[in-house]
């Protein structure tokens, strides 16, 4: 008989890469609260990204999935939010133009603070402490105190994964990803002796985009010239912190994390039997799986 699948289903399976915390009360607490918390992505924009993915798997639309391998606290600036929100624009103008083809755009953004180690342990001269994990579990400083689990860091994690999908989602649909505007980037970019080869791209589409004008085809008009849809993902690595953010969607009924748009299961995490898999079969998402060379025929 198949077991009922549940958010927290995926306690009772074998679970990798899940940190110890000392105060199993304070996390409880933490994640107590963060499940009252507002959604940090809508349902309907999950389904939006799956119709999506579905026509990249037609081959009639190309994925551009592209950010930090972690984020951190101490880097969280607009301007770098900023920075990699506008190299991936810069790139899907190229990859469609060269494409033909419209461009999904996901940022490994807003939730990618969790990091799996090949070791629980580091060792630095004779002192061994925890390995880190990520800045949603602990400190990357090389001290007791930094090293262990602590669960308040999963609400500095929330409130800046808030803060960073409502800055892009002000430069998704309020004029920074003017079509016009990126295309000006990338002329500034091939300025430089490295960009060489890509000059005729440039120029190619910057005799399109005059000709579209001319046509009374602009952003003034067209609201794919003046807006995009950007969608975050990230890896399902610490389930405690994914439970508290999945929700039941109001208009389907189904289960959706709403951590993110898009969630995968990381080449170290993705036993067949284990509790990630064991989660994310259970919800809405998008989902992906990382496969390396450790995998084999049947799985």
């Amino acid at each position: 008989m198949t077991e009922k699948w549940s958010p927290n289903s995926w306690r009772v399976k074998k679970a990798k890469h899940i940190p110890h915390y000392q105060n199993e009360e304070e996390l409880n607490d933490v994640l107590y609260k963060i499940a009252n918390y507002p959604p940090l992505v809508f349902a309907g924009e999950a389904r939006m990204l799956q119709n999506k993915l579905a026509e990249v798997a037609n081959g009639k639309a190309f994925l551009l999935q592209g950010g930090d391998c972690a984020e951190s606290f101490s880097d969280f600036h607009p301007d770098n939010i900023r920075d990699s929100f506008k190299v991936i624009l810069q790139m899907s103008v190229v990859l469609t133009f060269g494409a033909t083809c419209p461009i999904v755009k996901v940022g490994r953004i807003a939730g990618q603070f969790a990091k799996p180690r090949s070791q629980d342990i580091e060792k630095i001269n004779d002192i061994e402490l925890e390995s880190y994990k990520g800045d949603i579990i602990n400190g990357i400083e090389f001290n007791e105190t930094s090293r262990k689990a602590n669960p308040q860091r999963l609400f500095q994690a929330y409130n800046q994964s808030a803060a960073t999908l409502n800055l892009l989602r002000a430069f998704s649909q309020g004029g920074f990803a003017n079509l016009h505007k990126i295309h000006q980037w990338n002329l500034s970019f091939v300025e430089h002796d490295k960009a060489e080869k890509f000059k005729q791209i440039s120029k190619r589409i910057d005799e399109c985009l005059a000709f579209m004008n001319a046509c009374g085809i602009n952003d003034k008009n067209v609201r794919q010239l003046y807006e995009t849809d950007f969608f975050t993902s990230h890896e399902a690595l610490l389930l405690p912190y994914e439970e508290a953010l999945t929700r039941v969607d109001s208009t389907t009924g189904k289960w959706y994390d709403v951590s993110a748009h898009m969630l995968w299961v990381g080449d170290r995490t993705r036993q067949v039997d284990g509790a990630h898999i064991e989660f994310v079969k259970g919800v809405g998402n998008p989902i992906g799986i990382k496969v390396g060379p450790s995998i084999n025929i049947e799985e």
